[in-house]
């Protein structure tokens, strides 16, 4: 049977179809042998050259996206990842991590994908608004963990000059962006840099050392609080080439409303007014405490209910308990990690828990506190009337983090009962 020569072109321009896609493959990416796990390759030992997942890398993994270099926990970098809401207590965990001697830390790096993508994004229940930031989110977040951070830069504004920017989000939280070799400045005996020191003694950010800062150090850890739930992180806790390890924090839903309305003052006006006059203003935007509770609720019923994809890779966290035992559940969430407490984290914990009149104990996001003290400070604070209707939109996540309830204004102010109850999370291992 004859072919037609309809058929033989079609057959020649499918092969040749077929060969340039081929070509392009092979000249896009350098064709190499997927290395075999090493400390070299690993981050067991030192510092992790040329991550098998940096995005573009033309080092010994790049190209090489789908091996699974992790054969072993013990040779790979751990990712931490805090997962929270604003004023729940997130940057006291956020520098028990960053304290740590071999940890890379970020404070809230995806605050600059909201600014660039949705700019007065607050608690967006818009479908597409959520879609958009959350696929960015998790995009850069994975760029990150790979001590990708040249990533970021398409996020700052205005846009780093070769590499080099002072604009990213609190850089000074950072330990390893105010030392060498991100920063001249300070020396290896300067162990505690203010980060007011830091931000203004340290030349703008160089983004190139910045990441070789992240390769230095042996685990990443980022804390984020614009992310709602932790099933929106399921891609990054299922992609093989992290090794994720997520700390959900929570708080209770009182004690960040009370804070939030202490620290943002324009945005919580018309809740202030509520609690001085005793009314609530009719155009009060309820959803500013309302979607806390439901991301709460939704997040911690998927935690505590052990999906396999979370085995091994989550912890829930009450403030509170952090609050009121700090180095027990530092070292409980250290255990969780896989890490060893070094004293440098014990040491901070003992300096900035006892309470202070330092001026940096009064910032906005300070970290330097009674801790035990301020975990219920709330209920001195807030009216009955707004607990009681926080309590009723809130009912199902208090009951289930082990919130108590108050039925009077005396029960309310009655400082020597506590309303947390002893109810113990331990890691799903």
């Amino acid at each position: 049977m004859q072919c037609s020569w309809k058929a033989v072109i079609l057959l020649a321009l499918a092969s040749i179809a077929i060969q340039y896609t081929a070509i392009r493959t092979l000249t896009s990416k350098p064709f190499q042998l997927c290395p075999l796990p090493s400390p070299q390759n690993c981050g067991l030992g030192g510092q992790e050259t040329d991550p098998p997942f940096e995005r573009g890398g033309a080092g010994a993994g790049a190209g090489c996206e789908d091996y699974n270099y992790f054969s072993a926990n013990a040779s790979r970098k751990t990712h931490i990842l805090v997962l929270a809401t604003t004023r729940s207590g997130s940057s006291f965990v956020g520098q028990l991590l960053n304290q740590h001697q071999e940890v890379f830390y970020l404070f809230e790096p995806l605050y600059h994908v909201q600014t660039t993508l949705i700019p007065r994004l607050s608690h967006s229940r818009n479908a597409a608004d959520r879609r958009v930031m959350l696929g960015a989110s998790r995009d850069l977040l994975r760029s990150l963990y790979g001590c990708d951070l040249y990533f970021l830069e398409s996020y700052i504004k205005p846009p780093p000059a070769n590499h080099t920017t002072d604009k990213l989000f609190r850089r000074g939280a950072s330990r390893a962006l105010c030392q060498q070799p991100a920063c001249d400045a300070f020396g290896p005996e300067d162990v505690n840099v203010e980060e007011g020191d830091c931000v203004k003694k340290c030349a703008a950010l160089n983004m190139t050392l910045a990441t070789d800062a992240c390769r230095d150090k042996r685990h990443v850890a980022i804390k984020i609080v614009r992310v709602p739930e932790i099933g929106d992180l399921r891609a990054l806790v299922d992609d093989p080439r992290l090794n994720i390890k997520v700390i959900q924090l929570v708080r209770d839903p009182r004690g960040i409303l009370s804070s939030r309305i202490e620290t943002f003052r324009d945005t919580y006006r018309l809740w202030r007014i509520w609690r001085a006059t005793g009314r609530r203003p009719y155009n009060l935007d309820l959803t500013q405490l309302t979607v806390v509770c439901e991301d709460f609720l939704n997040s911690v019923t998927t935690g505590l209910s052990h999906p396999h994809w979370l085995k091994g890779k989550y912890m829930l966290v009450r403030y509170e308990d952090l609050a009121r035992n700090p180095l027990q559940k530092t070292k409980e969430m250290y255990d969780y990690l896989g890490l060893a407490m070094d004293k440098n984290v014990e040491e901070w914990i003992h300096a900035n828990t006892r309470g202070s009149s330092e001026p940096s104990a009064k910032h906005k996001f300070g970290t330097v506190r009674d801790s035990a003290a301020n975990a219920e400070s709330w209920r001195l604070k807030l009216s009955y009337d707004m607990v009681e209707y926080t309590q009723a939109v809130c009912e199902k996540v208090l009951h289930q983090l082990g919130y108590k309830t108050v039925k009077s204004v005396d029960e309310l102010k009655n400082m020597s009962l506590s309303l947390v109850q002893d109810k113990t999370f331990v890691a799903f291992l």
